[in-house]
């Protein structure tokens, strides 16, 4: 197997590495996951200074609430704000030096209850 054998002509990364590029990466046979009594179920991911990927089976929809029919099952949406296709992601963000926050700027919910439990624990 060559570097570039997904027949796109881009690099493979190992399975435990982060893609190069999220929006790369994308292909049109990702899984779709469903959750609890069959309900369709996403997973997003934000990739370091670079997009969100969303897996799985969801419904994109405009301010207006028309729907947005991304083609596929896995897309990346822009989080630099500079994409020339938004919401999609085009790589603008590598060239911008767009740098995104690495945490939440406040805790989350869930890791807030956590904590209050581990405290209530000890």
């Amino acid at each position: 197997m060559s570097a570039t054998d997904r027949g796109n002509g881009l690099p493979v990364q190992p399975d435990t590495a982060e893609p190069t590029d999220p929006a790369d990466e994308i292909s049109d046979d990702s899984v779709r996951d469903l959750g609890p009594a069959g309900e369709p179920t996403a997973t997003i991911t934000p990739y370091r200074d670079g997009p969100l990927v969303v897996r799985g089976d969801f419904r994109l929809v405009d301010t207006d609430g028309n729907e947005i029919d991304p083609g596929r099952k896995t897309v990346a949406l822009c989080r630099c704000g500079k994409s020339g296709i938004k919401p999609f992601c085009d790589g603008t963000h590598k060239r911008s030096g767009f740098h995104a926050a690495s945490a939440p700027a406040r805790p989350r919910p869930a890791a807030r209850i956590v904590a209050e439990a581990r405290e209530d624990r000890g």
